[in-house]
């Protein structure tokens, strides 16, 4: 399987809509009192906007003609304070590759490139979140060299008695 991989331009919107969905419905499935129901998550303004900032980055994996993966990414800078260090992250906003293709090493690919990527943008480190409830993504980041940074915990007061 030949995949290209590439920053996205304003004509993928289209293509890239089903894999912006298909993220989206994974979360409104898993946690539905955060995530609201939605056939745009990403709408086109926004799109093109991330499109337009320096710090904000569309990649895509390409087969022949189709779009079968993406990644968002986004350059942060963490300012020094009295507490941490300043640090420059490049951060994984959504990583995803369409149903039919998962398995098949494309999101390996992607996230090789993000490496690759980061390298050239000298930052301190790639970060990214990723769900407890969601323990194919985890094995997939720890399977590339990922590791577990800090855990976000919560009272989620709707399943307290």
């Amino acid at each position: 399987m030949a995949i290209s991989i590439r920053e996205a331009i304003g004509a993928d919107y289209e293509a890239l809509l089903p894999l912006f969905r298909q993220v989206h419905n994974l979360h409104v499935a898993e946690r539905p009192d955060l995530y609201k129901e939605n056939a745009t998550p990403v709408g086109e303004e926004c799109f093109k906007s991330q499109l337009l900032d320096d710090k904000e980055h569309i990649i895509v994996a390409v087969f022949g003609s189709d779009i079968v993966g993406v990644v968002v990414l986004k350059e942060e800078e963490i300012a020094e304070n009295s507490f941490v260090n300043a640090r420059n992250i490049l951060q994984v906003n959504s990583l995803c590759v369409a149903d039919e293709v998962r398995r098949t090493g494309i999101g390996k690919k992607l996230m090789h490139y993000v490496i690759d990527f980061a390298r050239s943008l000298q930052v301190d480190s790639i970060e990214l979140g990723v769900s407890e409830n969601n323990p194919n993504a985890i094995l997939f980041y720890h399977s590339i060299g990922m590791t577990t940074k800090s855990r976000k915990m919560e009272f989620n007061w709707s399943n307290l008695t």
